[in-house]
């Protein structure tokens, strides 16, 4: 005689009762593991560490290698450790990490969270570029020419040699009508330049310049600079002392600027958070600080890890700010669209 068999509904499967119990179970043993804030109490030190550092970066010493500089080159990317943390403080189930853990994040959202928000805008008066155009490009004409596309009014280049002027000058000269180059940085403009000349950053040779802008909302005095190169050495540490020189003089010149709309083109070699360059950026805003979105990153190109090339202003409002396509340089050029304060609401 055949028999029926019935299964008793709740008795297995993956229904709510099932979850709820496990979860119950988990929290049992949770409540019951006598360990759970013993263990981990090396990760949370690590966590309150790594937190202090980034809270007191600004205090870090640069008396031994720079070593303040160094870190605040690089500061955004110790949010990494964050995630690593957690996971490894839920491996070990530590309540102790994992609380710990929330110091470095609170303190790296503090630091960092408003670079994730988008704040770029529409509008404004013109739209200025800068690219480090590297000395060993072995296609200027069309980094030239890739720059250009971008729209940009006004275009400042770095590190242009003797023998790349000419090719630089000549793939531009259609879409700018005026330039000047001094030493090894230039000014391409839609709009007429005045005042043409060098700045004096303590080197001996150009690397910077200055220019009035008359454009139709009104004039801009523009620098473009190409601070020194920094280097980072085993026997001593992060070597950036011609650099934070430079940064001082240049920040002297800004300072002493008649003009009150001003913009700073140029790769600084050295991000906004780089207390050595103190000199420039307490008096001037970044423009991807103030209209960007995300980081901005310009360097290396192949893989963009520090945002060393920067667009600042001072007595203009930025609108937008953004990084362009790749060129053959190893940086990103970058560009922003900014508002006059002649014309400004």
């Amino acid at each position: 005689m055949a028999q029926a068999y019935m299964t008793e509904t709740g008795s297995g499967g993956q229904g709510p009762d099932r979850r709820g119990t496990r979860l119950r179970r988990l929290l049992t043993s949770l409540r019951t593991d006598r360990g759970i804030w013993r263990r981990g109490i090396v990760l949370a030190a690590f966590s309150v560490v790594l937190a202090l550092v980034m809270a007191v970066h600004a205090q870090i010493p640069n008396r031994i290698g720079n070593l303040g500089s160094l870190l605040e080159t690089f500061l955004p990317w110790l949010g990494i450790a964050v995630p690593l943390l957690l996971v490894l403080a839920l491996f070990r189930r530590s309540a102790t990490a994992l609380i710990a853990v929330l110091l470095p994040a609170v303190v790296w959202v503090n630091l960092f969270g408003g670079l994730l928000v988008d704040r770029t805008g529409s509008g404004g008066d013109l739209t200025v570029a800068t690219h480090n155009v590297n000395a060993d490009n072995p296609d200027p004409s069309g980094t030239a020419r890739d720059v250009a596309a971008s729209g940009a009014d006004v275009v400042a280049l770095e590190e242009l040699t003797t023998s790349a002027v000419p090719v630089y000058e000549k793939a531009l000269a259609s879409t700018y009508k005026y330039h000047s180059v001094q030493g090894t940085v230039g000014l391409w403009s839609k709009y007429p330049l005045s005042g043409a000349g060098p700045v004096d950053i303590k080197l001996g040779w150009t690397r910077a310049m200055r220019a009035t802008v008359t454009a139709p909302q009104g004039q801009l005095a523009v620098y473009v600079a190409h601070l020194p190169s920094v280097r980072v050495k085993l026997e001593a540490g992060f070597t950036a002392r011609q650099r934070d020189k430079s940064a001082d003089a240049l920040g002297e010149a800004i300072a002493d600027e008649k003009l009150p709309d001003i913009a700073l083109l140029g790769d600084l070699n050295g991000t906004m958070n780089d207390r050595a360059l103190n000199g420039v950026t307490s008096q001037m805003r970044s423009a991807q600080g103030a209209a960007g979105s995300g980081f901005g990153f310009s360097w290396p190109a192949s893989f963009p890890m520090a945002r060393i090339d920067q667009i600042m202003v001072k007595g203009v409002e930025p609108v937008t700010s953004w990084t362009l396509p790749e060129t053959d340089s190893d940086h990103l050029p970058i560009a922003a669209r900014v508002k006059l304060s002649a014309t400004a609401s």
